[in-house]
């Protein structure tokens, strides 16, 4: 593929870098079917702000959001670099389409940016930018958000948002799953063929029209990034499941290029 794409990457769980697991190993070979961008910027499920935030730090810290794991998982570093000047690009892209936003010098990359970053580029060459979700808005809203840095591609700028396609916690870890239920199924295979139609309304309307949305999402955030990668897609929709796995009997761990 010769013009940068966008992608939404399910991240699971934080032990993701250390683990064996189907998307551990489909995130280490995915740069290799993807041109080498100049920059990247992530709108990750586990940074919530209002307004939308962007990391504007020269050299982001690597963020340990989570609790109860290995020590082995707050060694991990992901010492790639900011890039200041792009920020305040993105900040003017935002303010050109009615979306007001701030940068923020203090935040680092959490483990919904780190984490996949660190099995695609493990070098930690390429400059990261990462976004805040806000989720009391809608899939409208996110969706314009990557609409506004759609044009960055053209520029070698990879837009990657990193979520989960379906992320209920509490059945993942209470509900003693041994098989994948029948509601997670079904909503995933929903959102793929509405991608196969290119059916970027019934999608944005996906809270009411998709089965079983509520109990796949308790709560939207790490839905919302999906729409911030297929806001950033080229029209007519060109999309391409590249992953599926479901995680934990619940957490379907899909992926997609646009």
């Amino acid at each position: 593929m010769a013009q940068m794409p966008a992608l939404f990457i399910s991240h699971g769980s934080p032990m993701l870098a250390l683990e064996e697991a189907p998307t551990t190993v489909f995130l280490r070979q995915l740069s290799s079917q993807l041109p080498t961008p100049k920059a990247i910027i992530v709108a990750s499920a586990h940074w919530e702000t209002e307004p939308l935030s962007i990391t504007g730090a020269t050299h982001p810290r690597t963020i340990h959001d989570f609790q109860g794991f290995p020590k082995a998982l707050y060694e991990l570093r992901y010492p790639a670099a900011g890039n200041p000047e792009l920020a305040k690009r993105l900040q003017t892209l935002f303010k050109e389409s009615g979306i007001e936003s701030r940068i923020d010098s203090e935040y680092g990359l959490d483990h919904g940016a780190w984490n996949p970053l660190l099995l695609m580029y493990p070098r930690a060459d390429i400059p990261v930018i990462e976004i805040s979700v806000q989720p009391h808005r809608d899939a409208r809203w996110h969706y314009r958000i990557g609409q506004a840095l759609a044009t960055l591609k053209q520029e070698d700028i990879l837009i990657i948002g990193t979520g989960n396609l379906t992320h209920n916690l509490r059945e993942a870890f209470l509900g003693q799953h041994t098989t994948t239920p029948p509601w997670v199924s079904e909503f995933a295979t929903w959102v793929d063929a509405q991608l196969a139609h290119g059916d970027i309304e019934s999608l944005l309307d996906w809270h009411t029209l998709a089965p079983h949305a509520k109990r796949n999402h308790p709560s939207p955030e790490h839905f919302l990034p999906f729409f911030v990668a297929l806001g950033a897609a080229d029209t007519p929709l060109h999309a391409k499941r590249l992953h599926n796995e479901v995680a934990m009997g619940v957490l379907a761990m899909d992926a997609y290029v646009f």
